[in-house]
């Protein structure tokens, strides 16, 4: 068999929760409220299946709710949290009350200064500009 050889960060393989379309909150200082998911980073489907996220992926969003100069502009932001349960290596299921995104540029650096409520630990683990600016990492 052929070696895979992985190009950026290693992810393990999650319940997808949060499909194409799906409004969720932002929870970190940006100004934005509430955001849509318009795409999935990496993301390789079926035909006719929408592209899904969950915690730790990269995707496109674009602000529906919020201060006047963040709305309908196209940004990139990270999954944080997501209410669809998931299973850890441990064999324990994880599931948040919410849905979550934090607004980051390309390389995974957050726009905002801190991040308001739990960061699962998958998250934090992939993106550690994120990890430092969350008061909670679960």
């Amino acid at each position: 068999m052929a070696k895979r050889h992985f190009t950026g960060r290693f992810k393990p393989k999650m319940s997808l929760g949060l499909p194409k379309g799906a409004k969720v909150l932002c929870s970190d200082n940006t100004g934005a409220r509430i955001v849509e998911i318009i795409a999935v980073g990496g993301y390789k489907g079926r035909l006719r299946r929408l592209p899904a996220a969950s915690v730790g992926d990269l995707v496109t969003i674009t602000v529906k709710k919020g201060s006047p100069e963040l709305r309908r502009q196209v940004l990139k932001a990270v999954v944080i949290r997501q209410k669809m349960p998931y299973r850890r290596k441990s064999g324990e299921f994880i599931s948040f009350q919410d849905n979550a995104v934090a607004i980051t540029d390309e390389a995974g650096n957050p726009r905002g200064s801190e991040i308001r409520g739990p960061l699962a630990r998958e998250a934090a683990e992939r993106w550690p500009r994120l990890a430092s600016a969350a008061s909670i990492i679960i």
